[in-house]
């Protein structure tokens, strides 16, 4: 049986970088959901399910594009999707 797992990774990226990195994580695909920190703080999270791409990205580029005009470091919390066929066996 198939279970998805996923893991989490966090870089940092200038205010400027901050859309173009969105975008280039969400065409990736195996990307499950995005969270934009700021000061240790969570100020943006987006899941990127198939199902909500469409109806989230027009208006998440618009919001990324207004925390990218006032902030100056920021950092992508990315959980990547991971599939395993169950537990190994040795």
């Amino acid at each position: 049986m198939s279970e998805q797992r996923g893991s989490w990774e966090e870089i940092k990226v200038s205010g400027g970088q901050l859309v173009n990195k969105v975008m280039d994580l969400i065409h990736e695909g195996n990307v499950r959901r995005i969270h934009i920190r700021q000061d240790g703080r969570t100020v943006l999270e987006l899941p990127l399910t198939l199902a909500t791409i469409g109806a989230l990205i027009a208006p998440a580029l618009a919001i990324l594009g207004g925390i990218a005009a006032v902030a100056t470091n920021c950092s992508i919390a990315i959980e990547r999707e991971e599939r395993s066929n169950g537990p190994q066996q040795a």
